[in-house]
């Protein structure tokens, strides 16, 4: 297991957050590559979209894996200039890599898109490429303090 996995299993350890960390040999990286990998539906993943705001303050936009995040609409709501985060910035701020980022443990604004809370459980980061958690959507809101807002395309 790798230190990011190690890292996130201690966070929900420690806040008593109710999931599942699951660790693969194969990659995770994409939406796709995790729904074969779990051998589910694209359906029952979320991405986790990283912007950064012009005083440099992480939000991220969480949305359904076949689901694509309105930036637009984002800048909107939080009436605040947006830009996407870059790979580095990503690991600098959250904690974890870009492609295994998860949608908590971390200081960030998290917005939830609305059809991520129709599902009953769904499957985020793991920390890695090569993890995801499996949690329920509203143990998910519940660990990250997020507000539900539409935001996808």
């Amino acid at each position: 297991m790798d230190e990011y996995e190690t890292k996130l299993k201690k966070y929900i350890k420690e806040y008593c957050i109710v999931c599942e960390h699951i660790s693969f040999k194969a990659s995770c990286h994409s939406v796709e590559e995790a729904a074969q990998t779990v051998n589910t539906e694209k359906e029952n993943f979320v991405k986790n979209i990283c912007l950064i705001d012009s005083n440099e303050n992480l939000i991220v936009a969480i949305v359904k894996g076949e689901d694509r995040v309105s930036i637009s609409l984002v800048k909107k709501v939080l009436n605040k200039k947006l830009r996407i985060a870059r790979p580095e910035e990503i690991l600098q701020k959250t904690g974890y890599p870009c492609g295994g980022t998860p949608s908590f443990g971390y200081n960030a604004k998290f917005i939830i898109d609305p059809k991520v809370m129709d599902k009953e459980v769904i499957y985020t980061g793991g920390g890695s490429e090569n993890s995801l958690v499996k949690i329920s959507s509203r143990e998910l809101q519940k660990s990250n303090s997020g507000t539900v807002i539409m935001i996808r395309k």
